[in-house]
């Protein structure tokens, strides 16, 4: 054996144990390998760049809105992270501690459904980036016309037992050059286990930047017939929007100590 072939083993075998040290699997580098690498269409990926990219809403942790309902305001937090969220009003508070929902109200003044309502108005707030969660299914969308623009689509739905309505669709339709969103449709199926082919229709037009990602100033449901979408119906403001890297303390979407669990009514 020659020293250019002794030498030759020599470089194999260095680079065999080299290449053999075990991989840093650490949290942050399978998160990078994951952004590099999306699992949305492109044209989901466009969307979610139009309002300032994943990368910069998986940065924040906590965000807060204002609901200025006349009678009653709403102050809705969520932990971004864990989905934990909680809703303060003069009469009543309500949330999610990560496992079960809760209901402060001593003067039994809240009549509506906790474990329906707790997270609503968090996931028409929160598009499209909400529409990035784990477990959903992508697949084209018909395209959505009105006042004579056409708006290009994907549909959004879910594997089974993924959330408390897996069987709920979203349809969301984007400016074809700014890719901004521009519709959401929906339907509601909660607890039920049926499908509906009652799609509702909400207009996204009125955005603002916070921490460089844009979200809704507000957001509009229209009258509909089917696919034909006709004169708005009704608006949400979105006030004192705070959006934070930075966590609440866990304790505050606990239970307060006067507060009951909530029984998820089931149908």
């Amino acid at each position: 054996m020659n020293k250019l072939t002794i030498l030759l083993l020599f470089l194999v075998v260095s680079a065999c144990k080299q290449n053999s040290k075990p991989v840093n699997t650490e949290e942050p580098v399978q998160k990078e390998m994951s952004e590099s690498r999306p699992q949305y269409p492109d044209a989901m990926v466009q969307v979610f760049e139009a309002h300032g990219g994943l990368k910069e809403w998986r940065a924040q942790r906590t965000l807060s809105f204002v609901l200025p309902k006349p009678n009653l305001p709403e102050t809705h937090t969520v932990d971004l992270w864990s989905r934990m969220d909680r809703i303060d009003t003069e009469q009543f508070s309500m949330g999610f501690d990560g496992k079960k929902e809760w209901l402060l109200d001593t003067d039994k003044t809240y009549k509506g459904d906790v474990g329906f309502y707790h997270n609503l108005m968090f996931y028409f707030y929160a598009m499209p980036f909400v529409l990035a969660d784990d477990g959903i299914i992508y697949s084209e969308a018909e395209d959505l016309e009105y006042d004579g623009k056409s708006y290009p689509g994907i549909k959004i739905a879910y594997q089974s037992g993924v959330g408390a309505s897996s069987k709920d669709e979203y349809y969301i339709h984007f400016d074809p050059k700014s890719h901004k969103m521009a519709w959401l449709g929906y339907t509601v199926t909660y607890r039920s286990g049926k499908s509906s082919d009652n799609v509702r229709w909400i207009n996204y037009n009125d955005w603002q930047e916070i921490n460089g990602v844009i979200l809704p100033k507000s957001i509009t449901w229209h009258k509909y017939e089917g696919r034909k979408i006709m004169e708005p119906a009704s608006t949400m403001n979105f006030k004192e929007v705070r959006l934070s890297e930075e966590p609440k303390p866990k304790e505050f979407y606990e239970k307060p100590n006067n507060g009951e669990y909530v029984t998820i009514k089931e149908n």
